[in-house]
C-alpha cells in the first residue's frame, strides 16, 4: 500500500500541485493521500483527476482581494476567505468546480489533517466528512493562526493541520501504508526555529490554549519528524520530494514568476516517483 503526503505551506505548495499534476500525467495512482493545509486542496484535486486546477488557484485566483487580503481581515477577522476559495470558486456553480463525482468515485482514500483549536491535537478527516458543495475539511485544514479565525465545525473550531502533525507519515503507516512519498515545500535540509512561533502563540486568544502550546512546540515537532522521515528514506520506506530553492517564498507571497517556477520544480522533481514505486 502506497501513500503520498503533501505537507502544505500556503502559496509555496504550488510546488506540491506540480508534483500531483505530473503524477496525473504519468497515470500514477496511490492508495492513500494525506493532505495538510494547502496539501488538502492539492490532494483533493488529484483524486478528482483535475490536472492544472490548483495551478489556477495559486497563480490566478489567489491574487484577488476576495481570496486573501487585508480587506478580508478587517471585515471578517480572517485574511483568507475560505468560503470564497472552497465554496464560491469550488462549488458546482463556481468558476472552477471540483469534480465531486470523480473525487468520491475514485477508490483512493484521503485524510486531511486539521488541529482542534482548543486541544491542539490533530484531527483526521476523510471523504465522509465532506459532501457536494460543502468542502469543510479543506477550510479547517488551511486555517492559519493569527491571520485567520479558527474554522467552526461540529461544535469545535479548527486551525491548520501543520500545527499538530506537520509531516504525518506515522498516520500513513497506521493506515496500512508500506511506503510513503513525502512532499515538502522547503528544502530538505530546512529546520524550523521556534522564535516566530512563540511570538505567534502570544497572539492567540487564551481560550485556545491547545493551539498556543502547539505553536510553541511546532518547530521541535517538525524537526523531529523531518529527521525520522530522512531515516525512513535511507531505509527505502520513504521518498522525500522537496524544492532545492524556494526563491524567498513565504507562506502568502504573491509573485507570478516565482509561483510558476516552483510549480515546474515540482513537476520536474516528480520524475523520481516512478523509480521509487518500482523498487
Amino acid at each position: 500500500m502506497i501513500g503520498i503526503i503533501d505537507v502544505g505551506g500556503g502559496m509555496r505548495d504550488i510546488y506540491g500541485a506540480g508534483v500531483f499534476d505530473r503524477c496525473l500525467e504519468y497515470g500514477i495512482n496511490f492508495d492513500l493521500v494525506i493532505g495538510v493545509s494547502a496539501g488538502s486542496a492539492n490532494g483533493t484535486a488529484f483524486i478528482a483527476g483535475q490536472e492544472g486546477r490548483n495551478y489556477q488557484f495559486y497563480n490566478g485566483y489567489a491574487f484577488r482581494r476576495e481570496y486573501m487580503s487585508v480587506h478580508n481581515f478587517l471585515h471578517s477577522g480572517s485574511y483568507l476567505d475560505f468560503d470564497y476559495i472552497y465554496g464560491t470558486l469550488t462549488n458546482e456553480d463556481g468558476e472552477y468546480p471540483l469534480d465531486y463525482d470523480a473525487f468520491m468515485n475514485n477508490p483512493t482514500d484521503i485524510e486531511v489533517v486539521a488541529t482542534d483549536a482548543y486541544t491542539g491535537k490533530p484531527v483526521y478527516l476523510q471523504k465522509k466528512d465532506t459532501e457536494r458543495n460543502n468542502y469543510v475539511f479543506m477550510k479547517m485544514s488551511c486555517c492559519v493562526p493569527v491571520i485567520d479565525k479558527p474554522y467552526p465545525y461540529k461544535g469545535s473550531k479548527y486551525y491548520d493541520g501543520g500545527l499538530s502533525d506537520p509531516i504525518p507519515f506515522h498516520r500513513a503507516f497506521e493506515k496500512g501504508c508500506d511506503k510513503v512519498i513525502i512532499i515538502l515545500t522547503r528544502p530538505k535540509d530546512y529546520l524550523r526555529i521556534s522564535d516566530k512561533d512563540r511570538r505567534m502563540a502570544g497572539m492567540i486568544p487564551r481560550k485556545y490554549k491547545g493551539t498556543r502550546r502547539a505553536l510553541i512546540n511546532r518547530a521541535v515537532l517538525y524537526n523531529n519528524q523531518l529527521v525520522q522521515a530522512r531515516e525512513l528514506e535511507k531505509q527505502g520506506k520513504a521518498l522525500i520530494i522537496a524544492p532545492d530553492d524556494i526563491s524567498g517564498m513565504k507562506t502568502l507571497t504573491l509573485d507570478h514568476e516565482i509561483l510558476d517556477t516552483l510549480y515546474h520544480k515540482g513537476w520536474n522533481d516528480a520524475e523520481a516517483i516512478p523509480a521509487f514505486l518500482q523498487k
